[in-house]
């Protein structure tokens, strides 16, 4: 009997530990990005709206998540919420002006089929690649990642943005992609 309430201990933390650290334990793939996502959606509902989401790394605190999001973009208030280590903390309120005749909700995106971080997480996965294949870099590390959406509301013209580092420093590289995944151009 105390050998089966030791295994139940240690089954209940082992499923404990491996479910810990939530966002910030996501890789730098379409996989991490899209549980990332369903983290975002808990969080402030499949419907939210965004002008800001960005998704860093640090090695020593995993990634961390800064998103400026609003459930009611009519409001024209939102919240600048961060996530570091898995907890979720707002650091400030913002109220927004939007041109005269406009909705604040033209100059937001949501996370859906148009805009997702599973397709920026495929392409951090590819500069990844490219790096490696291009600069003989053997560990590429994200430093960051965003979706870049533009002040005018145009979604035809946001952008995914990927920011990588070798692994032990040095140069950072970003590559800037359109919706659909092509590569408009890398700096570094």
């Amino acid at each position: 009997m105390k050998i089966l309430k030791i295994t139940i201990i240690v089954v209940a933390l082992i499923t404990l530990m491996a479910c810990g650290g939530g966002t910030s334990k996501q890789p730098a793939n379409a996989e991490g990005f899209g549980a990332i996502e369903k983290e975002l959606k808990s969080k402030f509902g499949d419907d939210a709206y965004y002008t800001n989401l960005t998704i860093a790394y640090d090695k020593s605190l995993g990634n961390w998540i800064s998103a400026t999001v609003t459930q009611d973009p009519e409001s024209m208030k939102m919240g600048e919420w961060l996530s570091t280590q898995g907890s979720w903390k707002q650091e400030s309120e913002i109220s927004l002006e939007v041109p005269k005749g406009t909705k604040a909700a033209d100059f937001m995106y949501q996370l859906n089929d148009k805009i997702n971080l599973t397709k920026l997480g495929e392409l951090v996965e590819k500069s990844s690649k490219q790096l490696k294949t291009e600069k003989n870099i053997e560990n590429p590390t994200l430093d960051m990642a965003f979706v870049k959406f533009p002040k005018n509301g145009d979604i035809s013209k946001t952008e995914y943005t990927v920011r990588l580092k070798p692994e032990s420093g040095g140069t950072s590289f970003t590559f800037y992609y359109k919706l659909n995944g092509e590569l408009i151009k890398m700096d570094f």
